[in-house]
């Protein structure tokens, strides 16, 4: 239960944060606005602010600057998912049960609702009201820009698009989604830590816990998009194995995969014991990862 109520409070605050940094304009630029807060309000399970969130508590940060930073996150999330499911990527008509930003709207909005997404996080990091030094407030920009990136989710995104995608190992899989999908996930993680200017050593192991956890993460997505309806996901169902993409149920098998998430979610929650009760909620949300798949 205690749990839950985080994971609530973490949806309503988040909620109430993105509607204050995205206030509606009226003229033609309220069309791009409206794009943009159709894909950041009213759904989503807010997974990475609440990362963030209960990192930050870790470490006492200030809680309007851990706010401030998870709706920066939850910004970058959404425009990928905006982007994700335009026709020249996944194609894909549903998300979070609804139309497809693209579908709602048109095609260029959508594009320019991500673009608008992607700058208006990176504005928000930057901004005094986030963090007064500006040491921490670059550290942060610096670690969402390389996990959304290149070197993050763009160039996990560009692997996922790639011909070698459908040929792919266990070792290829894994890199793909630790760009993909681990990477903000990380940075969640890391961006709470920074916030909360927590040591070295506790930054490592919150990069392991991270790198587990975002690995568990897809496996179970992987098992969703295998065996869950439409309906059930919000989404697009069975598309990856239907486009004959490589994947770790495909590699594993769904008893395999699900073997391999448990151990994963073990290894994240067994990093954690360092912090001891306080890191109670982020234990929490590496079993409610793997709860996804069951």
């Amino acid at each position: 239960m205690q749990f839950e109520h985080a994971m609530e409070r973490c949806v309503r605050d988040v909620e109430t944060a993105l509607d204050g940094l995205l206030p509606p304009v009226a003229g033609p630029r309220g069309r791009v606005i409206d794009a943009m807060r159709y894909a950041c309000l009213g759904g989503g399970k807010r997974l990475r602010p609440l990362l963030l969130l209960s990192t930050a508590a870790l470490f006492d940060a200030p809680a309007k600057s851990a706010l401030r930073a998870a709706a920066a996150i939850e910004m970058v999330h959404c425009y990928s998912l905006i982007h994700d499911d335009l026709p020249a990527m996944d194609d894909a008509e549903l998300r979070r049960g609804r139309a497809a930003v693209h579908r709602q709207f048109d095609e260029a909005t959508a594009i320019l609702a991500g673009d608008g997404l992607l700058s208006l996080a990176f504005s928000v990091l930057a901004d005094p009201a986030t963090d007064t030094d500006p040491a921490v407030r670059a550290e942060l920009v610096g670690g969402l820009a390389r996990a959304s990136g290149p070197e993050g989710m763009v160039g996990g995104q560009m692997i996922d698009l790639s011909a070698e995608r459908w040929s792919l190992d266990l070792t290829g899989i894994t890199e793909l989604q630790r760009l993909k999908t681990g990477a903000m996930i990380a940075c969640a993680c890391a961006s709470g830590a920074i916030l909360g200017r927590a040591g070295k050593e506790d930054r490592a192991t919150l990069a392991g816990y991270a790198d587990d956890l975002g690995l568990a993460f897809q496996i179970v997505d992987d098992l969703l998009d295998a065996e869950a309806s439409t309906e059930a996901l919000g989404k697009p169902a069975g598309r990856d194995s239907a486009a004959g993409k490589a994947t770790f149920v495909g590699q594993l098998g769904p008893a395999g995969a699900r073997d391999r998430a448990a151990a994963l979610v073990d290894d994240a929650v067994g990093r954690l014991q360092r912090f001891g009760n306080g890191a109670e909620t982020l234990c929490q949300i590496a079993r409610f990862v793997l709860e996804r798949g069951h």
